[in-house]
């Protein structure tokens, strides 16, 4: 009798183990197709080259990001996809004025000048600029110990560096950039008159790194001018602080908040052929810093993104879900875009299944991390060997992006395209952030895998 049983049960087994190793050969073309066709006769480059050298700077609100609009548009439309549109959304301006200048002295000594920027959202110096002394602390907690009495009329200057030690350079980034998010406001409490911040990166060079910072709910009669110096800059007054304490810093800035004005995120979509009513996103977002040309941070992401969907139909792929490029406005200074989009998305009852961000630079892809159930992340580890062919070894859980955020929720995916992180610190918000210092073919590598991962969704579906 249980011979029999398993005799008729046999079949059925080999069937099913056929049909699995059927559709894991399939897979495996598929994705074999995308990488072949994102090599061989990618867009992502050329798009990129436009998106930096003909537009360049794109800080929202500016004239860029706005030509960044309409020519991200154009160019989804000539894709031929089932619909292009701009979703309207509200987003803040700051403009950086004539150029920051910076110096130090110590007494009797010539100046020693400084590369500086002004930090995004941080109000001017006086017209003649700003003069104090300069108290040196290692982060926001050091403050404290300073106290009001040591503090007051004086520039913080903020010197906690990234951990150089920290493999995961995010996770640097993440234990230092509260310096220059609410080091201004937090110095104001104790009577400072302005600060100035090491700047976010772990090469030694003389580049300032721009970025956003806040002042909270302080009024504006409180509020002091935030100012980041690079690197070099930072250890050489740091040195000169400590044989001379009473070296003077002096910096000009003439930036300037306005009213909030309109700009939009740019969205495509292919429409699923059996689920259309459930949404795939891919994306990243539009605006960049004004002092370089957003090619890292993040044009990469951006042509990597619209990249996707040139693949799907270059390989006559027909997705199940609708599949949606989201190129998403204001990341850098508000994270208006990505809040719009899932308002939206919510008002309208849409239901999304997974979002896909790539904002970490167009360096050589290693993997993916996850926002997700465990149920998903196993899934996604049963696809490993489908990635290792093109050495792609990383899933794990983790932040996904800033962008796709919002729409979490139950029964999402979110993932982030994780690159090797190792230089992208050395061009964050940075002047040397163009064209020249990204890699075609690292380029064309993440913009295939994030294809693969979107592909495995679509086909699979979510746990």
């Amino acid at each position: 009798m249980k011979k029999r049983l398993f005799l008729s049960i046999l079949p059925l087994f080999l069937g099913i183990l056929t049909s699995v190793k059927a559709q894991t050969a399939q897979d495996s073309i598929q994705l074999r197709k995308l990488y072949d066709v994102s090599l061989l006769n990618g867009q992502s480059y050329e798009w990129l080259r436009t998106l930096t050298k003909d537009i360049g700077p794109r800080l929202s609100g500016s004239a860029g990001a706005e030509k960044a609009v309409q020519w991200a548009k154009k160019e989804l439309e000539t894709l031929e996809l089932d619909s292009v549109w701009l979703q309207p959304v509200m987003v803040p301006k700051w403009t950086r004025g004539t150029p920051e200048t910076a110096y130090f002295t110590t007494d009797n000594s010539e100046k020693t000048s400084v590369p500086i920027c002004a930090l995004g959202g941080s109000i001017a110096t006086p017209a003649n600029g700003l003069t104090a002394n300069v108290v040196e602390v290692q982060g926001i907690e050091d403050l404290e110990r300073y106290g009001k009495e040591q503090l007051q009329g004086k520039i913080v200057f903020y010197n906690r560096p990234m951990q150089p030690d920290l493999i995961e350079t995010f996770r640097a980034y993440g234990n230092a950039v509260d310096q220059r998010g609410a080091g201004a406001m937090e110095a104001a409490k104790y009577g400072a008159v302005g600060v100035i911040v090491r700047s976010m990166n772990l090469r030694q060079d003389d580049f300032p790194h721009a970025g956003n910072m806040s002042y909270g709910d302080l009024p504006d009669e409180a509020r002091i001018p935030a100012a980041a110096i690079s690197t070099n800059a930072a250890n050489l007054l740091s040195k000169t602080l400590k044989s001379n304490p009473e070296t003077k810093f002096y910096y000009k800035m003439s930036c300037k908040n306005h009213e909030d004005v309109q700009s939009y995120n740019v969205i495509g979509q292919i429409t699923g052929s059996e689920s259309p009513d459930e949404y795939m996103v891919v994306g990243g977002h539009m605006d960049s810093w004004d002092l370089g040309e957003g090619a890292q941070d993040d044009g990469t992401g951006v042509v990597q993104s619209m990249e996707v969907l040139r693949l799907m139909k270059a390989t006559n792929y027909k997705p199940k879900h609708s599949i949606r490029v989201v190129l998403f406005m204001n990341e850098e200074n508000g994270l208006r875009g990505g809040t719009k989009y899932a308002e939206v998305a919510k008002n309208q009852n849409q239901k999304h299944i997974f979002a896909l961000e790539s904002d970490s630079g167009g360096f050589t892809p290693r993997g993916f991390s996850f926002d997700a159930s465990d149920a998903n992340l196993q899934q996604v580890l049963k696809w490993k060997e489908l990635f290792q062919p093109y050495l792609i070894h990383y899933f794990d859980k983790g932040h996904s992006g800033a962008d796709i955020g919002p729409l979490e929720g139950e029964g999402i995916v979110l993932a982030g395209l994780r690159p090797d992180s190792q230089r992208y610190f050395d061009y964050h918000h940075a002047a040397n952030d163009t064209f020249e210092i990204v890699s075609r073919r690292e380029l064309e590598l993440g913009a295939a895998t994030m294809a693969s991962l979107v592909y495995l969704f679509d086909t699979y579906g979510v746990q």
